[in-house]
């Protein structure tokens, strides 16, 4: 089994001299096709930067980033973002819905701005939304939705059409303990179909729903196991 995504001593640091954050340092991670790892620790550890970086969203300071084998360090911008359009799904922890557009065009758009015609790129869309129970919510706008439905419309949009590279940053966050846990059991299964999945949480009992769990601390990787024996004693410490 090939790795979807590869980070390798992968840094990032933010400003300079007095100013300077180490975010992330040194840190390497493989991701295999069909893989759940889930991404844990405390406030300021690096979590949401290791995701960004993951997704092409920003650049690491050092380090390769590999996705299904392409390097992203040797990638034009344009060729960074056609990979980000076409094959790496991010669910954000707001949503991130336009509030203009209804459920379906939400989700549709990634395939449109990709240049895939209206009509199919919405059939496609209205597709995965009845996959997530969401059909007779299709029309609606992100304000007329629920959190635990406008999370599902986003991990609609995130998995729409041929993604191979799931990232979902505290998906659960905004969402009560009986939603979180759909929530975690959607991705669960859109890996099984063969995504490979990176999620961000604070939360052990969700956490457990991945192959893995890798935890970090201070922008460093401090543990990498599966099942976690205590997830409370790594989280433990002052936070940055």
């Amino acid at each position: 089994m090939s790795a979807m995504l590869e980070l390798r001593g992968v840094s990032k640091v933010y400003g300079s001299g007095p100013t300077e954050v180490n975010a992330l340092h040194d840190v390497s991670l493989s991701v295999d096709r069909g893989e759940m790892v889930a991404v844990m620790g405390p406030s300021g550890s690096g979590k949401s930067t290791l995701l960004t970086i993951a997704g092409s969203l920003e650049e690491a300071s050092s380090g390769d980033v590999l996705v299904d084998g392409s390097d992203l360090r040797t990638m034009s911008a344009d060729d960074r973002a056609r990979l980000r359009r076409r094959s790496i799904g991010y669910v954000f922890q707001d949503f991130n819905l336009l509030a203009g557009l209804t459920a379906t065009e939400n989700v549709a758009l990634p395939l449109e701005l990709d240049g895939h015609e209206s009509g199919v790129a919405h059939a496609t869309g209205l597709e995965a939304l009845k996959t997530l129970g969401l059909a007779d919510r299709a029309s609606h706008f992100p304000d007329d939705l629920s959190g635990g439905e406008r999370q599902r419309v986003a991990i609609a949009r995130a998995m729409v059409g041929n993604r191979r590279l799931l990232l979902a940053d505290e998906p659960s966050g905004a969402l009560d303990s009986v939603n979180g846990e759909a929530v975690m059991r959607l991705l669960r299964n859109a890996t099984k179909r063969g995504m490979a999945g990176v999620v961000v949480t604070h939360d052990a009992q969700l956490a457990a729903w991945a192959d893995r769990v890798v935890f970090l601390r201070d922008g460093r990787m401090v543990d990498n196991t599966m099942p976690p024996p205590s997830p409370e004693s790594l989280l433990s410490g002052p936070e940055r």
